[in-house]
């Protein structure tokens, strides 16, 4: 297993510029992944190969060594490949997620008419668990998660459940990025069966999730991440409360600030994963 004394960082998101820009926080993210490099942390991202991201133009090939996993999503094997770009500003290194079911299509969750994809439910349980088995084939133990996207949000809870045991995560601390709702779907009456992805996920653990709406997806990221940070100033006003009750000291608070100077971050960052 890798081991170094710089602080290793890894971000998983379902958006980032310069490859998808679906809201504003594409572009903080790409200035909070750069300034993380140059602060000297060791920096992987993962992310989803939609198929609007270009290929070509940002230069994805394929890591034969890390393809080939296959994702059991309710007893369903599903194929991962794993593709790597270089962020054209930082010398950092972006993973892509792809799947021929899953990600080929031209668009992101929605068709050419608008209509929310039925499958959006299962893309997100096999982006969270492909995540999260990459890292484990990485041998790369990060000292923090930072999660951002509702895409994303099944992640603290596999960290605190199926994965908690997991050598690679014994260390890490996950930190959620909370945004303003996006979608008013829900993700459908098999979304939790298919979510539970191991024994070690009770009921209990899927309750906060149970009612697929995406404020339910970001309830559920905030009770298990480690951290929240506020992204957005139309941020869930009720979970920030929730959450501000529970522990304010796990929470970043939202600042205009953060549009241009991450500066806060890495303050955070040190606070929920103080240095050895």
């Amino acid at each position: 297993m890798i081991t170094n004394n710089k602080k290793r960082i890894l971000f998983i998101a379902h958006e980032m510029s310069p490859y998808l820009e679906l809201t504003d926080y594409a572009k903080i993210l790409n200035d909070l992944v750069v300034k993380s490099n140059d602060s000297n942390m060791e920096v992987r991202v993962i992310m989803p190969r939609f198929g609007v991201i270009n290929e070509r133009r940002h230069r994805l090939h394929e890591v034969v060594r890390l393809s080939g996993i296959n994702v059991i999503i309710d007893n369903d094997d599903h194929p991962l490949l794993i593709k790597v770009a270089s962020l054209p500003t930082a010398r950092l290194q972006v993973y892509f997620m792809d799947n021929e079911d899953f990600f080929k299509r031209k668009f992101v969750f929605r068709d050419a008419e608008g209509k929310w994809f039925d499958d959006n439910a299962i893309r997100t349980v096999f982006f969270c668990k492909g995540a999260l088995e990459t890292v484990k084939k990485f041998g790369w133990p990060p000292d923090i998660i930072h999660c951002s996207g509702w895409m994303t949000s099944l992640i603290p809870m596999y960290l605190k459940t199926t994965y908690r045991k997991e050598p690679v995560f014994a260390n890490s601390k996950c930190i959620y990025t909370l945004q303003s709702n996006s979608f008013r779907e829900k993700m459908g009456g098999d979304f939790i069966a298919k979510a539970r992805i191991s024994n070690q996920i009770k009921e209990k653990d899927l309750e906060y999730y149970a009612a697929g709406a995406n404020t339910a997806l970001n309830s559920g990221a905030c009770h298990f991440a480690d951290a929240v940070a506020i992204g957005d100033p139309k941020a869930d006003k009720k979970l920030i409360e929730e959450i501000t009750e529970e522990n304010s000291s796990k929470l970043l608070p939202y600042n205009k600030h953060q549009e241009g100077d991450v500066e806060e971050y890495m303050e955070f960052y040190e606070r929920i994963a103080p240095a050895s």
